[in-house]
């Protein structure tokens, strides 16, 4: 066991201000009424507007989940965006984040962790690390994404999936005699399935300049089959592993955060893991697939709307390009 006396202290979600709806999306698609409704199970996904920028949606969620643990910018230790998307490629995410907060002369250390879909649990598993060896006390863990600016929408069946919007939790030691805890932490990755999601363009082997694999080399590309079928082959025993490792059951969990690629992605997950429903946090509805900060905002909304209570076990979970599984076990 990888057992971390390390406690959740405050979170906060920002959701930027253009409501898309399934209707609108049928429409820009050219379909029948009622297919993205039907396809993706989303209804309601969100779209930056003018004037909104992954930096200055982490440093809302932030200011947010600062107010929530009673602290401010000033005690923080450290700030890791956890995210799938870039805002630009140099410097981090993270730097920008830091001036939209005001602080850019805090000379606090700022980096970005990317794990894509999986970026905020690999950041938290990583960072708890951290606190657990006194190198930080309270760290700023911030996931934001602009999933809308990467869209193929020529790809109807991932197109209708994203929104963006930002979520952010900031963590440290939880006191002797307090539950809070991560129990256990597992990531597998298998790269036979590493080009099922992907953007080609944009890097150093295809950088803009130079010709390109394909028209459409700098937008997102899924094999949604080729996902679903490698997931569901692996997730069972990684499961059996995840759960043997923190000594725990499913019926143990008062809720499950997954990761929420999609209606689809939901079902399935509950059904190959009989999860129950009361215990089941889905909120793919009103806010789309948010990449990496879906996991945080789950554990936002769980608790906000009181789902959660502090000693209760939860856990994390979900499936990442690469192609990775992962889940967290923890005691809120």
């Amino acid at each position: 066991m990888q057992y971390r006396k390390v406690k959740i202290l405050g979170t906060g979600k920002y959701m930027p201000s253009m409501a898309v709806t399934d209707e609108e999306v049928d429409r820009r698609l050219g379909v029948k009424p009622g297919w993205a409704a039907k396809a993706g199970g989303v209804g309601t996904r969100y779209y930056v507007s003018e004037g909104e920028t992954a930096s200055s949606m982490g440093a809302a969620a932030a200011r947010m989940a600062l107010a929530a643990a009673g602290l401010e910018f000033t005690d923080i230790d450290c700030l890791v965006c956890t995210s799938g998307t870039k805002e630009q490629p140099l410097p981090s995410t993270a730097s920008f984040i830091q001036q939209a907060l005001g602080a850019q002369d805090s000379g606090v250390p700022v980096f970005d962790m990317d794990a894509t879909c999986l970026s905020f649990l690999v950041g938290l598993d990583t960072m708890s690390y951290m606190i657990t060896a006194g190198r930080y006390r309270y760290i700023l863990l911030v996931a934001t994404e602009v999933a809308s600016a990467g869209l193929d929408w020529s790809h109807k069946e991932s197109a209708i999936l994203f929104g963006d919007g930002a979520a952010a939790v900031v963590i440290g030691p939880a006191e002797p005699d307090e539950a809070s805890a991560i129990i256990h932490t597992s990531l597998h990755t298998y790269s036979r399935g590493a080009r099922y999601s992907e953007i080609p363009g944009g890097g150093t082997r295809f950088p803009p300049e130079r010709p390109q694999p394909s028209e459409r080399s700098f937008t997102f590309q899924m094999d949604g089959t080729g996902i679903f079928k490698m997931a569901s082959r692996l997730l069972p025993d990684f499961m059996d592993e995840l759960l043997s490792g923190a000594n725990t059951s499913m019926k143990d969990f008062q809720l499950v955060i997954p990761h929420q690629g999609s209606a689809m992605a939901m079902r399935v997950l509950r059904r190959k893991l009989g999860i129950a429903e009361q215990q089941f946090m889905n909120i793919t509805p009103n806010h789309g697939n948010t990449i990496a900060a879906s996991i945080p905002m789950g554990l936002h909304e769980a608790i906000v709307q009181k789902r959660i209570q502090r000693g209760n076990r939860l856990l994390l979970i979900g499936t990442a390009a690469g192609l990775t599984l992962g889940g967290m076990v923890l005691d809120y």
